[in-house]
C-alpha cells in the first residue's frame, strides 16, 4: 500500500489539527510532498518538522481561507516551489453549535458560511486553474453526514456541508465535461473528537475536570457548575450526541440493506436453481 501518491504535491487546509493533521500525515507516509495551510501558527509548524524528521516531505503556510488574498498568495507559492498541484484537499471547518436557530447570531451564521462554504469555493476556484495546467488531480471536499440528513442544534453547520456536497457534484460535472481529468469527491464523516468540537479551553477544562480533588463536595459542585458527560445537560453535547445517534442509525440502516440485498439474491439463486432441475428433471 506504500507510495500511492508518490511524487504527488497535496495541499490540505486545516492541516494543523485533527482530521487534517491525520491527511497531512498519511500524504506524507505515501510519499506526496504535502503543503499544511491553517491559522494555528503553533502546531502547523511543529506538524511539519515532525514529518521531515520522519523522512517525509511537507511544509506549513499560515492560512485564514476566507481571505481570497491568501488563496492567491497560497497557490503563487506553490507553483513557484513545485510547480504543480496534483491533489487539493478541502478540510478547514469549524462547527458552531446552538440550542436552537433562533438563538444563532447573524454574525455567527456568516462566520460559518464564511469557513465552511466560502473557503471551500475559495479553494476550488484558485487551485483548479494549477492542477489543469499538470492534466489532472483530485480535488477532496470535507462534508459531513450532518450534511446527508441534518442535526438538531447543529442546523447552520449542517446547512453548509449541505451545500459542499452539491459544490462537489457541480464542480464534478464541471470538470467531466471540459475533460480535465480532475476528479472531485465529497468525504462525509460522522462525529469525530477533533479540535473542531473543542477549541474552547474553557469547555474542554469543564468537560475534564481536574481529578486531584475526589472529595463528595467538590463532585457535587462540578455537577453543579456544568455536567461534564456528553449527551447529559449540555446543549453543545446533547447537539453532538444527536450527530452521533444519526451516524448509528445511518450504519444500522446500511447493514439492514446489505442483509435485505443478500437473502433477495441468494433467493434468486434458489430460484434459478429449482427451475433449472425442474427443467432437466
Amino acid at each position: 500500500m506504500a507510495g500511492q501518491v508518490e511524487g504527488k504535491v497535496a495541499l490540505v487546509t486545516g492541516g494543523a489539527s485533527g482530521i487534517g493533521e491525520a491527511i497531512v500525515e498519511l500524504f506524507a507516509r505515501e510519499g506526496a510532498t504535502v503543503i499544511a495551510t491553517d491559522i494555528d501558527e503553533l502546531r502547523g509548524p511543529e506538524l511539519a518538522d515532525r514529518i521531515t524528521r520522519a523522512g517525509g516531505k511537507a511544509i506549513f503556510l499560515e492560512q485564514d481561507v476566507t481571505s481570497e488574498e491568501r488563496w492567491i498568495e497560497v497557490v503563487a507559492e506553490v507553483a513557484k516551489r513545485y510547480g504543480r498541484l496534483d491533489i487539493m484537499v478541502a478540510n478547514a471547518g469549524i462547527g458552531i453549535s446552538v440550542p436552537s436557530i433562533v438563538d444563532m447570531t447573524l454574525a455567527d451564521w456568516r462566520k460559518q458560511n464564511a469557513v465552511n462554504l466560502d473557503g471551500v469555493f475559495l479553494s476550488v476556484k484558485h487551485c483548479l486553474p494549477l492542477m489543469r495546467k499538470t492534466g489532472g488531480g483530485s480535488i477532496v471536499m470535507m462534508s459531513s453526514l450532518a450534511g446527508l440528513r441534518g442535526a438538531p442544534g447543529l442546523s447552520a453547520y449542517s446547512a453548509t456541508k449541505g451545500g459542499v456536497r452539491l459544490f462537489a457534484k457541480s464542480i464534478a460535472m464541471e470538470c467531466a465535461a471540459a475533460g480535465d481529468g480532475i476528479r472531485v469527491n465529497s468525504v462525509h464523516p460522522g462525529i469525530i473528537d477533533t479540535p473542531i468540537w473543542g477549541k474552547d479551553s474553557d469547555r474542554r477544562d469543564r468537560c475534564r475536570p481536574e481529578r486531584a480533588d475526589r472529595s463528595r463536595g467538590a463532585r457535587q459542585a462540578r455537577h453543579a457548575a456544568r455536567p461534564c458527560r456528553p449527551g447529559c445537560g449540555d446543549r453543545f453535547w446533547r447537539a453532538v450526541s444527536g450527530l452521533r445517534c444519526l451516524a448509528l442509525r445511518h450504519r444500522q440502516r446500511t447493514r439492514h440493506r446489505r442483509r435485505h440485498e443478500c437473502r433477495r439474491r441468494a433467493a434468486a439463486r434458489i430460484s434459478r436453481a429449482g427451475q433449472g432441475g425442474a427443467l432437466r428433471g
